[in-house]
């Protein structure tokens, strides 16, 4: 599947009656909730001695991924052009691969 696939067949369980500004904010909110379960699996994995419930977290993941698509969708952005974008500014930063030095000290202007 590709990426604004996904988008446009997630969107289609987008709540209609919602305004782009409620979408914008419904996103914004999403992202952190679901956010929070997924490091939430990981917490419990790392401080409380629980197994990796793998599956879970990947099902979080995919929620994450969704409130993601409605975000871009709601700025009328195609997650690929997001996407992308990403990876332009990851280039910029670090044109060799990651390094401590590049991510301890930006250039003026990279966000």
């Amino acid at each position: 599947m590709k990426i604004n696939e996904y988008q446009e067949l997630a969107m289609t369980t987008l709540n209609p009656e919602l305004s782009k500004r409620d979408v914008l904010i419904n996103s914004v909110m999403g992202l952190c909730g679901e956010s929070g379960e997924a490091i939430d699996i990981v917490k419990k994995w790392m401080a409380q001695g629980h197994e990796l419930d793998k599956e879970h977290l990947a099902k979080e993941l995919g929620d994450v991924a969704w409130y993601l698509a409605e975000a871009a969708t709601a700025l009328d952005i195609s997650l690929e052009d997001i996407l992308q974008a990403n990876i332009d500014k990851l280039k910029m930063r670090y044109p060799d691969g990651f390094e401590t030095k590049k991510s301890l000290v930006r250039l003026k202007g990279d966000i």
